[in-house]
């Protein structure tokens, strides 16, 4: 079997993992320290969506770290599958998130000036972290999809 890049159990599938992590985290960060934030439900589903984003790519990063350890394949077809639908969700949620979170971004920075005007909201925060979750969402994608070209060899 051709051994893809991010595959589970490897280095590359690590550092995949601790990127979405890493990206994950700090989409949180930033629109959490943005007053203000709370009041739109777009991004209060953005940061429940990161967090589980977190939650999910730091357990399979620990699983890739005790493959790594103990050199042992994390590719058997139950144990892929449950990494293809974990991933495929998580994705799902990722776009979703972003997308929402964007429109209003897009909404309130250009076509309402709320940005420029007495409201003061902090909009660089805010693109700063749907970017940081559009770029999450693109690296969990990439991973659903080598996980899914798994599933489909293993099989």
């Amino acid at each position: 079997m051709k051994q893809l890049v991010g595959r589970p159990g490897s280095g590359s599938g690590l550092v995949l993992r601790l990127g979405q992590v890493t990206c994950a985290a700090a989409s949180i960060g930033i629109m959490v320290s943005a007053t203000g934030f709370a009041t739109f439900t777009a991004f209060c589903y953005l940061i429940a969506s990161m967090g589980l984003q977190v939650l999910w790519s730091f357990g399979l990063a620990c699983l890739d770290i005790y493959a790594l350890r103990r050199k042992r394949d994390l590719q058997n077809p139950i144990l892929v599958s449950l990494f293809v639908v974990g991933d495929w969700v998580t994705a799902t949620l990722s776009l979703a998130a972003a997308s929402s979170s964007a429109g209003i971004v897009v909404l309130y920075a250009k076509d309402m000036d709320f940005c420029t005007s007495q409201f003061h909201l902090p909009c660089s925060k805010f693109q700063i972290s749907v970017a940081l979750a559009f770029l999450t969402w693109a690296l969990i994608s990439l991973s659903s999809h080598v996980m899914f070209w798994i599933l489909l060899t293993s099989v």
